[in-house]
């Protein structure tokens, strides 16, 4: 596999945001893991590709009771996990306080698993979805009162 074919592929899955690509050819082994912030990546034995995503930040208009809130989005489209997994509590609650960082719930696209995490530190007020409900790029997902 020529470097062009691998920057086609790399290209085609950042535009259909992927969060996590995987290729492997008979002479070489590539990961890629795209995220909101920093590119990391997976194995430093192999070849690795850092691509950084060109997603920009869709936030629906705040409604005028929602102008005082922060407003948490979907960055894509997925499945919607408020747990790490189904016999562990919820990573959040509302009324719980939450710095920039902490996950926040865990959102599944392709079998791969992505935790959201705050952006601001503050307090949960709602958390706009239920558990296991598929949500779309940009619907809001928790809503936090800046602190």
């Amino acid at each position: 596999m020529n470097l062009e074919t691998l920057k086609q592929i790399v290209k085609v899955a950042k535009d259909e945001g992927v969060a996590e690509l995987k290729v492997d050819a008979k002479d070489f082994k590539v990961e890629v893991r795209f995220s909101t912030g920093v590119v990391a990546p997976v194995h430093q034995a192999h070849p690795v590709v850092h691509a950084t995503p060109q997603v920009a930040a869709v936030t629906p208009k705040p409604q005028a009771t929602d102008a005082k809130y922060h407003i948490i989005t979907s960055p894509f489209v997925g499945t919607f996990y408020a747990s790490p997994a189904p016999t562990k509590p919820a990573y959040v609650k509302v009324g719980d306080k939450v710095k920039t960082g902490q996950a926040l719930c865990v959102l599944e696209a392709m079998k791969i698993m992505n935790e959201i995490d705050a952006d601001i530190n503050g307090e949960i007020v709602e958390i706009c979805v239920e558990n296991e409900s598929l949500v779309e790029f940009g619907q809001p997902l928790f809503k936090i009162k800046p602190s």
